[in-house]
């Protein structure tokens, strides 16, 4: 079984964006098969709107594919709803859903997380692996 992984928005930007940085490495990783996504219809549409923003210059059609291979060879979760309070309420259904996923949560936000054994910085995870 492969490790399981819930990559932060930012972790996908920043891949796309730079081909050769450690979120790039991780996403390589998760195309490879080497990572499972987990996810829920949150991260989904909030990967979707993010990566389809104009400011970025994404090609539609990577945006499209990488969405797809996430959806297709990740693991849709239903999350339970956790009672701890976010600074950015949006970060909480990454939260969620690593937890009910007993994924790693990889972020390039520490600090908008609690501190817990699986968040971890996209630098942190790649040296466990």
């Amino acid at each position: 079984m492969t490790a399981r992984i819930v990559p932060d928005t930012n972790i996908l930007v920043s891949a796309l964006w730079s081909k050769n940085g450690t979120p790039a490495n991780i996403i390589g990783l998760v195309l490879a098969k080497q990572l499972t996504p987990c996810y829920d219809y949150r991260i989904m549409n909030e990967y979707r709107q993010v990566l389809s923003r104009p400011k970025f210059g994404f090609s539609v059609d990577d945006v499209r594919d990488l969405l797809e291979f996430i959806k297709k060879n990740g693991i849709p979760v239903m999350a339970k709803s956790t009672g701890i309070l976010f600074t950015d309420e949006s970060d909480r259904k990454f939260y969620e859903v690593a937890k009910e996923c007993g994924a790693v949560l990889v972020t390039g936000n520490l600090k908008h997380f609690p501190e817990e054994p699986f968040i971890q910085s996209a630098a942190e995870f790649l040296k466990g692996q």
